[in-house]
């Protein structure tokens, strides 16, 4: 399955009752929500002592998934051209690999 397959195949099951600004407000709450169920998941391993429950995280990172590709139809871009600008800008960022010299010092406009 290639990523905009995966958004067509999410999106059958937005509300389709959502106006497009909903359907944005919903998918960044989203990812705000199941980012936090993940970091739970990462907190109760490294400080609390449990096992690291990985088939729970991987579930979250799928429902991340899910409101990242919402986010994406919600603005009329393929999930497939959201990442490939990220890679884009991290080739830029980063063009011999990570550096930490680099990551503190940006270039204007570098977001």
């Amino acid at each position: 399955m290639t990523i905009n397959e995966y958004q067509t195949l999410a999106m059958t099951t937005l509300n389709p009752e959502l106006e497009r600004k909903d359907v944005l407000i919903n998918s960044v709450m989203g990812l705000c929500g199941e980012s936090g169920e993940a970091i739970d998941i990462v907190k109760k391993w490294l400080a609390q002592g449990h096992e690291l429950d990985r088939e729970h995280l991987a579930k979250e990172l799928g429902d991340i998934a899910w409101y990242l590709a919402e986010a994406a139809t919600a603005l009329d871009l393929p999930l497939e051209d959201v990442l490939q600008a990220n890679i884009d800008k991290l080739k830029r960022r980063y063009p011999n690999g990570f550096e930490t010299e680099k990551s503190l010092l940006r270039l204007q406009g570098d977001i």
